[in-house]
Formats: C-alpha cells, structure tokens, sequence
C-alpha cells in the first residue's frame, strides 16, 4: 500500500468518527432544548456554572492522563455551545451583539479631541473628519462626556502607540461612559524639540511634554541635566514654553504646535524609533455599521480559572477570524476584563456566529464597534 493510500484509509476513518460524533452532538444539542424548556417553565437560569464545571471534570476524570486538558477544553466548547442553544431558544430575537446602529452624521459634525490646537489628536481629527466643527477638551475624560452628553457627535483619543503600547486610560473610559468606536485612523508621531528664539539647547533647564512623549524620545533625554516636567498634552507644553519667556524652557511636541505658539525646532525627530505611529479612535454615543467595515472590537470577561481565556478565543481560530490584538484591564475582585480586535464585518453571519460562540463562554462579553481604519 502506497502512502497515498494508506493516508486516504486514515482520513475515511476519520471522517466517518467525524460523522458520529456530529450526530451525537445534535443529539445533545436536541437534549439541551428540552432542558431549555424546564428552565423556562420553571423559571430556572440557564447558566448554571457548578453543573458545568462538573461535566467538564467528569469527562476529563474518564480521559486517559495525556489528554485530559484536551478533553476538558473540549466538553467546555460543547458545554459553551449548548448553552447559547438553551439562551437562543428561552430569549428568541434577543441579540445582545448587535446594539442598536445610527447612520453617521455627515453635515454639521461636531468632533471633540483632548488638548489645544497642534496636538496629534487635533491632527487626527482632521484626517477622520476634515470638515467637521473642533472642539478641545481638557482631559481624555472630558472628550467622553461631550460624547456622552451629546455635546459634540465625535469624539478623538488615542489609544494605542507603536513602540508603547496600549492606553489604558482610554479602554477604561470606554467602558466607564458606554461609548462605541466608530473610526481609527494611524498618525506617524514625528516628536520635536521646540523652544523660542534666541534659546539653544545649552540654555535649557526644564523641558516639558506629556509623559508618552517623554518616553518615546527617552533615547535623546538620557544624559540631558534637564527637568522633565509632564502636562497634559504636547500642544498645551509647546504653549507653556512659548509663555514661559525665562530663557531656559522647551517642549516636545509637533512641527504644527511650533508653527501655532511661534517656536523654532530646535531638534527635529528625537523619538527613538524613525516609524513611531499612534493609532487614534473615534468615538460615539452609538455604533454605526457599513458594509465597509473590517475591524471589530469586543469587551469580555471570563469566569476565574485556568483555561477560561483559552476556552473563549477558540471559536475564532475554530471560525477562521484573524484575532489582531488583545488587552487585558484590571477589574472588580482581581479579575481582569479583556479588549480584542478583531478583523470582520459585523454584518457578516459567518462573524456573528463566532462572536455568539465567543459569547457563550464569557461572563460578560459586548460588541464596542466595527469600524474601518482611515
């Protein structure tokens, strides 16, 4: 018998145990429908995470010592699955991942950025909604209640930079004022260093920025005897160092801050990495869907135990999306609440159901947009 051959053998086997055990699962999926209709009736939840977690161990205990993580993470998914089932048939049209959509605002659009004109937020307003009305906010909060209180139809923040990382402020806010992504767009942060005329890098004693700022140029500061004052934004630290007028002030900020508050650059470029890029979101007080759109992003928490996280992320392998990133934000008792990105529409059937099977698993799991990147 040739290899070909014998490998054929091999699969006719494993498609023929692929059929059994497809049958099986029907079989409990039509068992899990009748336990659905004894929880209505009774008006018993459908979650019950003790009756879980024992069919979980007591098909893991029947397993062979080598594959009882295998067989546990699979009675989880099957566990996961029926209960949507159950959910799907006792809340019939219930769809909590698809949160009521508003069509976007294309006239007279207010938008709201943190910080004051030459800030990379403002430059990333403009590129997500050129023609739309700015306004400047003090903090990143602020930029959430004008949202929020429908103060202003958008919203710009940052949350996400090349070298450093996630903005954690940000996540947080997301959740804390239930506002929705609608748009991302990536700026390339060229970071300078600015001070009035007639002041050289000789005369500077104090420089100011906001701290991400500081620590995307940490490669030009280190050995510098300067005094490293953080504020709230770039642009609001090129104005203090046009307004200090003590001779010895800077900022690090952008060729436009400069240009706005009449510095010189004194130091073009200083960040340690020449592709430096932040990706900024728009926000909104409701999401809005197009068949446009290719990026989800979804919150989730999961039940505290090990393979919970695991148990949650197959279906996207499962389901053939591309997971693009995750993060992970401290919660209530030590638990942790997570943020993804997905790569999909949420049109899309195929996507829906991934993100229902991902749901299942979930303590907590929310759609917060779907959007594209500009």
């Amino acid at each position: 018998m040739s290899g070909k051959e014998e490998l054929a053998k091999l699969r006719q086997q494993i498609d023929e145990i692929d059929e059994g055990m497809i049958a099986l699962f029907q079989e409990r999926l039509d068992i899990a429908g009748q336990v659905a209709a004894v929880k209505g009736k009774n008006n018993i939840a459908i979650w019950d995470e003790e009756r879980e977690r024992q069919v979980v161990e007591r098909a893991a205990d029947q397993a062979p010592a080598a594959l009882r993580g295998e067989v546990a993470l699979l009675m989880r998914s099957v566990v996961a699955l029926c209960r949507e089932h159950e959910r799907e048939l006792l809340l019939p049209g219930e769809d909590p991942l698809l949160p009521p959509a508003r069509p976007p605002i294309r006239e007279d659009t207010t938008c709201v950025f943190q910080g004051v004109p030459g800030a990379w937020s403002e430059q990333a307003l403009m590129r997500l909604y050129p023609a739309a009305k700015k306004q400047a906010a003090e903090f990143f909060e602020d930029v959430f209640l004008a949202v929020k209180e429908k103060k202003a139809d958008y919203g710009v923040v940052p949350i996400e930079n090349s070298k450093t990382g996630a903005i954690g402020e940000t996540y947080d806010l997301l959740r804390k004022y239930g506002c929705y992504i609608v748009g991302r767009t990536w700026v390339d942060i060229h970071h300078c260093l600015l001070a009035p005329a007639g002041v050289g890098l000789a005369d500077i004693r104090e420089v100011y920025s906001h701290s991400e700022g500081f620590r995307q140029c940490g490669k030009f500061l280190r050995g510098r005897a300067w005094d490293l004052a953080a504020c709230r934004n770039t642009a609001v630290a090129a104005e203090i160092a046009a307004a200090a007028g003590n001779g010895k002030t800077a900022a690090i900020g952008s060729r436009r801050a400069a240009e706005l508050n009449g510095l010189r650059v004194l130091a073009p470029d200083i960040m340690d990495a020449a592709d430096n890029r932040t990706s900024f979101v728009a926000i909104a007080g409701a999401p809005e869907y197009s068949a446009g759109d290719n990026l989800i992003s979804i919150t989730f928490s999961t039940q505290h135990r090990s393979g919970a996280l695991c148990g949650t992320l197959m279906p996207f392998m499962a389901g053939g999306l591309n997971l693009l990133r995750i993060e992970s934000r401290p919660g209530s008792a030590g638990n942790f609440r997570f943020f993804a990105e997905v790569e999909g529409n949420i049109l899309s059937e195929r996507v829906i159901a991934v993100l229902r099977h991902c749901a299942a698993t979930c303590e907590y799991f929310e759609v917060i947009g779907c959007y594209s990147n500009h």
